[in-house]
């Protein structure tokens, strides 16, 4: 896909939007598998929204245009960024996940994440998986639709047996002021 095409796009948008921007770069990166916007602003939390509702949603927007007027026969996998905020949501998630999966390994129980998107499910289990510190971990989804989230195991298979009951999110083992409480998963 044309770099133009998703600069004239979310371009468009944001200016009909009266949403300010300075500029639009777009990376595509084949490790990560995605196509990268980012979003220069001077005022980004207009364009963030209520926890990154509106950026959600213009993200949305620019996949549905670019699937009409490009033809494609289903929506490019692009991530939409305004000033890094993304990027440091997708930090939070790694951190969140190594912490649990410290847990994980002192108790040998299997314990799951707080529900989240499927973006941010796939930035776990890309973390776990490619991870050389987490090679004796594996993951997967379970749940439905809001309430799918990602459970963390020993792959040795140690610890509670399968249909026994998973540890709850370990809301006291996050410290306090890192900023868990407000990631928009």
């Amino acid at each position: 896909m044309k770099d133009t095409v998703i600069k004239e796009i979310l371009g468009a948008l944001l200016t009909q939007l009266n949403l300010p921007f300075d500029s639009i770069a777009v990376h595509e990166d084949p490790t990560e598998g995605f196509t990268r916007v980012d979003i220069t602003s001077s005022n980004a939390s207009r364009i963030i929204g209520w926890h990154g509702e509106t950026l959600n949603s213009l993200q949305h927007l620019l996949k549905s245009i670019l699937r009409a007027k490009e033809k494609l026969e289903k929506s490019p996998f692009l991530v939409v960024d305004v000033d890094g905020y993304r990027r440091e949501q997708e930090d939070k998630v790694r951190r969140m996940a190594e912490q649990k999966a410290d847990f994980v390994r002192r108790t040998g129980s299997r314990v799951a994440l707080a529900p989240m998107s499927p973006y941010f499910r796939r930035i776990v289990h890309l973390h776990i998986a490619s991870s050389p510190a987490m090679q004796d971990l594996t993951s997967e989804s379970i749940g439905e639709g809001d309430y799918r989230q990602v459970v963390l195991k020993m792959k040795s298979g140690k610890g509670p047996a399968v249909g026994e009951e998973l540890s709850p999110v370990m809301a006291d083992a996050t410290p306090k002021g890192e900023g868990f409480e407000n990631l928009d998963v």
